[in-house]
Formats: structure tokens, sequence, C-alpha cells
């Protein structure tokens, strides 16, 4: 993995969990799901 998939890839973990604190309880499974969606995605690429 180069750094700049790193970035892009943390950049995405951080405004998925900001969304999460903004929608509140509700958005936590949603935003579990597409996280567990994205390591399944670039597992799956590596």
């Amino acid at each position: 993995m180069t750094n700049r998939i790193a970035l892009i890839l943390a950049a995405i973990l951080v405004a998925a969990i900001c969304i999460d604190l903004a929608l509140g309880w509700g958005g936590t499974m949603f935003a579990m799901r597409k996280m567990l969606e994205l390591i399944d995605y670039v597992m799956f690429w590596r």
C-alpha cells in the first residue's frame, strides 16, 4: 500500500467517523457496515 492510498483511506475513515457523530447512534451501524465493505474491498485487491 502506498502512502497516497493510506492517506485516502485515513481520510475516508475520519469522514465516516464525523458523519457518524453528526447522525447519532442510527449512523453507527451504517458507518460500521460501510467500513467493513471497504476493508473487504481493499483486501480483495491486495
